[in-house]
């Protein structure tokens, strides 16, 4: 077991999904992978991660559903959430930030942003 921060990437685009896990794991995080909203919150539940990078469109479970699910359990509280989508119209960036999102980034996004924001999020 690392004493790296854990971040948990979902994402059903296998591309972005590997994109986003080496960049992380190149920055020195341990990262665990889902591909749809459900695996994203057994990962979850089995191993609390420090950040959640969730797509808002996946199967089984949208990233707002894994959201609203993970901010009703006290074991998240400290949780921070990022969520990816191509959803980009400010309604739907105020929708992720007012469901308890801490960022939202629209795809394409690029990876070093996103590793910068999970720096800053675990070292405010």
């Amino acid at each position: 077991m690392s004493d790296a921060p854990l971040v948990l990437c979902a994402d059903d685009d296998g591309d972005i999904l590997a994109l986003v896990a080496l960049r992380l794991e190149r920055a020195g995080y341990e990262v665990v992978t889902a591909g749809d909203g459900d695996a994203a919150l057994a990962l979850a539940r089995a191993r609390v991660p420090s950040v959640a990078v969730l797509d808002v469109m996946m199967p089984r479970r949208t990233g707002l559903e894994v959201l609203a699910e993970l901010r009703t359990d006290p074991v998240f509280v400290s949780l921070k959430v990022i969520l990816l989508s191509a959803r980009v119209q400010e309604a739907d960036m105020e929708r992720g930030i007012d469901a308890g999102a801490d960022a939202y980034f629209p795809k394409p996004f690029k990876a070093s942003e996103l590793v910068d924001a999970v720096q800053a999020l675990l070292n405010p």
